[in-house]
């Protein structure tokens, strides 16, 4: 990690969490939230760990995993600009309940436990910010449950591509650094068994590929 850079409040502005705090709380959070430069593969937080502060990815990607007693780790998401994460463990005094692991070079704003509590308690609009994020957050591990309990894995591919596309110019496309890997533990199943369901998508037309290039195709089956 790096040695903490100088946050102005601009940059805490364009965060959409912060987006609504007045120019006083900004200039508060200036003087002590830190920006951390971090590079791929650094583990951010440790499942079990006590929650010590929240971050916000302002730059870069990383993926929300837990793992079993054996090693076999699940992907949960994929945080980008402007996502958050810590603040359950900050909310309830528990531990962390996933790994946070850099999937890319990133930089994140770094803000402690007490004065993150503090600038909740003085700001409602922000409270209420959080419980919509927390909620979305419920509504979206409930999806994923349903999908590994309901869905087979052609079914769990097709929602996670789904899920992960990003629009760029018209069109669905996965991001080039999610592999085949990261897909296969996000919908618990081996890498070579994701390799024969995206083979059968392209095979059906569901998508299209170039070297690492995923785009998704706009017709029915689950992936529109």
């Amino acid at each position: 990690m790096s040695p903490n850079l100088k946050v102005s409040t601009t940059l805490i502005r364009n965060v959409p969490l912060f987006a609504d705090l007045p120019d006083n709380e900004l200039a508060l959070l200036a003087n002590v939230i830190q920006r951390s430069a971090l590079k791929k593969g650094i583990r951010v937080v440790n499942e079990g760990d006590p929650g010590s502060a929240l971050y916000i990815v302002i730059s870069g990607r990383l993926k929300v995993t837990i793992s079993n007693k054996t090693g076999k780790e699940v992907v949960l998401a994929i945080l980008e600009q402007g996502d958050y994460f810590g603040e359950m463990a900050l909310l309830d005094s528990g531990t962390r309940s996933a790994c946070v692991i850099t999937s890319e070079a990133s930089e994140l704003l770094v803000l402690g436990k007490e004065d993150f509590l503090k600038t909740l308690l003085s700001n409602p609009k922000l409270s209420t910010a959080m419980m919509s994020c927390l909620v979305q957050r419920l509504r979206e591990a409930n999806k994923k449950i349903g999908n590994l309990a309901l869905l087979d894995v052609y079914g769990r591919v097709a929602s996670s591509l789904h899920d992960i596309a990003e629009v760029k110019d018209g069109q669905r496309i996965v991001p080039k650094n999610i592999t085949r890997q990261d897909i296969a533990d996000m919908v618990g199943a081996s890498r070579e068994m994701v390799g024969r369901v995206l083979f059968e998508l392209r095979a059906r037309g569901l998508i299209e590929t170039s070297g690492r290039t995923i785009k998704l195709v706009e017709v029915a089956d689950g992936l529109s």
